[in-house]
């Protein structure tokens, strides 16, 4: 018996941290069950500790207790993010040195989000910080990283990011079949969703293109962008006879700065353009990842800066124009929207300038940060999002494209 209550200590411990670890990651459905489980299991196990465990001998089981549920949760949580990606790649089935049939092909690379709560672009992003040796969220703190990103999907229902690429392809792809070009072929992509980009460069390759052209949608140079290029370059291109070339990110369209000021221009209503805000909310990373990739944050400073030029010289002014961080940086939105009210401003108009698509970031935190803000409920605060479907955005992808295929 004495041996028994010892036994039973030790797994209902390890019990309690796999339990709690799987509530902080499962998928929404079953979030409740875990958590119940989690709790029944605490329960009994303070029970057992409390009934059977005298003198000397509590304190040592509470001790034990403890440092065998943050080994469950630690065994746990390195399972998790263990998983391996699932997204299939297509066989090539094209034969070296085969020309092709000469039309082109677009790959649309973007970032990618699930429509739904599903972690695993995350669990892929800490696996290639650690091979990068990019410091960032601790071991055990991760699982609470995903919690809160499930707890984001929950706020908002589903992310439209899938969804409003796919339109923006869409309409890419129209845009080129009214001037003329029935032949280039357009293909999906995403660093987090499905398909790949190495996959959709495979079908392209298998459907018989010339010519590749990896349009990537994104604003700056960062890892992101780089772990797509490593995957598509694994593939050797030009072995199978075809080209490819990449277009770059965005920061550096005009075309693209443009939009903000054609988007602020049809939301300030009767406002006097004096007397609105716009503030620019930039993604943000940690600075020391500026040291190995300091595009990032250049780029979107530099990109943002261009806007508030443009801004200045349609006619807003420039003391309510401001760049803003969304996380990592400084300053944070309310900050800065509170300095707006303070001065003035009638209304303020809000971009998540980096984010090519609706996504958890602009349909949640960004807003989000910018409602801490402590102003007069008067103050109108207007999310004008991401850059979306906007017909300027998707001439300033094709600009990029044509760039690349010489026309």
């Amino acid at each position: 018996m004495p041996l028994l209550k010892w036994i039973i200590l030790l797994l209902l411990s390890l019990g309690l941290g796999i339990l709690f670890l799987t509530y902080l990651v499962v998928d929404p459905l079953s979030m409740s069950l875990y958590l119940f489980l989690s709790c029944l299991v605490l329960f009994i196990l303070v029970v057992v500790i409390a009934k059977g465990f005298k003198g000397i001998q509590l304190p040592i089981a509470v001790i034990i207790a403890v440092l065998l549920t943050l080994s469950g949760y630690a065994l746990a949580t390195r399972q998790v993010l263990a998983r391996e990606d699932t997204r299939q790649v297509p066989e090539i089935t094209r034969q070296p040195g085969d020309p092709g049939e000469g039309h082109s092909a677009v790959i649309y690379f973007t970032h990618g989000e699930p429509e739904t709560y599903d972690p695993i672009g995350w669990i892929n992003q800490f696996r290639e910080f650690d091979e990068q040796g990019i410091p960032f969220v601790p071991f055990l703190v991760r699982p609470i990283f995903i919690y809160q990103l499930r707890n984001h999907y929950l706020q908002v229902g589903s992310s439209h990011h899938r969804q409003m690429h796919l339109q923006m392809l869409e309409s890419l792809e129209a845009s080129y079949r009214r001037a003329g070009d029935q032949t280039t072929r357009f293909y999906i992509s995403f660093l987090d969703d499905d398909p790949r980009p190495d996959a959709a460069v495979i079908q392209a390759l298998n459907e018989g293109a010339s010519e590749i052209i990896v349009a990537e949608v994104f604003l700056t140079i960062s890892n992101h962008t780089a772990e797509g290029k490593h995957l598509i370059e694994e593939i050797d291109v030009e072995k199978y006879g075809a080209e490819i070339s990449f277009t770059g990110p965005m920061w550096d369209s005009e075309l693209l700065r443009s939009m903000f000021v054609k988007r602020s221009n049809e939301n300030i209503g009767d406002t006097d353009k004096a007397k609105v805000g716009v503030l620019l909310v930039g993604h943000g990373q940690p600075d020391e990842w500026d040291e190995e990739w300091p595009t990032e944050t250049g780029q979107e400073i530099n990109f943002r800066e261009a806007i508030i030029s443009l801004l200045e010289e349609d006619g807003y002014n420039p003391d309510y124009l401001s760049q803003a961080w969304m996380e990592f940086k400084e300053p944070q939105p309310a900050e800065l929207v509170e300095n707006f009210s303070a001065n003035g401003v009638e209304k303020v108009l809000f971009y998540s300038a980096a984010i090519s698509a609706d996504s958890i970031h602009s349909q949640y935190d960004v807003p989000t940060l910018v409602g801490e803000a402590d102003v007069p409920q008067e103050l109108e605060l207007v999310n004008l999002g991401a850059w979306n479907n906007d017909p300027i955005v998707i001439s300033a992808i094709r600009e990029k494209i044509d760039a690349r295929m010489g026309r």
